[in-house]
């Protein structure tokens, strides 16, 4: 399982994934984010799923880049398109044959960043059967891979005008969460973050020792806070009672 995060907000783009790929009980790591930047076509692809579907896809799609006409992906949806094609033709020479092995053709991708002809930052999630929806401004992310123990945090505290710096910490903290419940999902981290019209993208990669300050120190939060939430009612669960029969 992975944990592979995508944030849309006012000023740009997030994303977050963590490296540790699982296979049976072997643990190994390897990135699931991938940048394509060239002039004013800044853009990144995470995925999450089965490996070798993953590798084939993008590699297509890697080849169909370096192949692109000038000027042929002036809008980051027909760049997802191209990505979604090529899902497609993954599917047609190994479906068949990973189902006949008990395996699904799993593939779910996170594809973000401007084109020379988008108005503004673009962030879109692709489904296995390589259709796709936009991520936008309701619900300004989406988690794809280990989805349930970040998900409440995000809910109850990011929002579109969340600044960029604050919308990465509360992504991290979601990261946390999941490491913390979720075997299969760790360290290293990497990060990738875009400002809307600035054409750049830029990506970094955190290991166990540069980031676990912050979660110690949440830990330590929410152990106070609990302590110190109001809960009157509580009394009256523990007041004496008549005796069982």
């Amino acid at each position: 399982m992975s944990f592979c995060l995508g944030i849309k907000v006012a000023q740009g783009l997030i994303g977050i994934a963590d490296s540790r790929v699982t296979s049976g009980t072997e643990h190994s790591t390897a990135r699931k984010v991938s940048i394509h930047q060239n002039g004013h076509h800044s853009m990144f692809v995470m995925t999450s799923g089965l490996r070798s579907v993953r590798d084939k896809a993008l590699t297509y799609f890697e080849d169909v880049m370096e192949e692109e006409e000038e000027g042929r992906y002036d809008k980051l949806y027909k760049a997802v398109n191209a990505f979604a094609e090529q899902i497609r033709r993954a599917a047609r020479e190994d479906k068949q044959a990973l189902a006949e092995s008990g395996l699904p053709f799993n593939l779910h991708a996170l594809v973000g960043g401007q084109l020379e002809n988008d108005r503004e930052h673009k962030l879109y999630l692709l489904y296995p059967q390589a259709n796709w929806v936009e991520i936008g401004e309701g619900t300004p992310y989406y988690i794809i891979g280990e989805t349930g123990y970040g998900k409440p945090l995000l809910d109850r505290a990011l929002r579109y005008e969340t600044p960029m710096e604050l919308a990465l910490k509360i992504g991290y903290l979601a990261f946390d969460a999941t490491r913390t419940s979720a075997t299969d999902v760790d360290f290293p981290l990497d990060i990738v973050s875009y400002r809307c019209g600035s054409y750049t993208l830029t990506e970094h990669c955190f290991g166990r020792e540069a980031l676990i300050g912050t979660s110690d120190w949440w830990q330590e939060q929410l152990r106070l806070l609990v302590d110190q939430a109001p809960a009157p009612w509580i009394g009256e669960v523990f007041l004496p009672g008549p005796a069982a029969p």
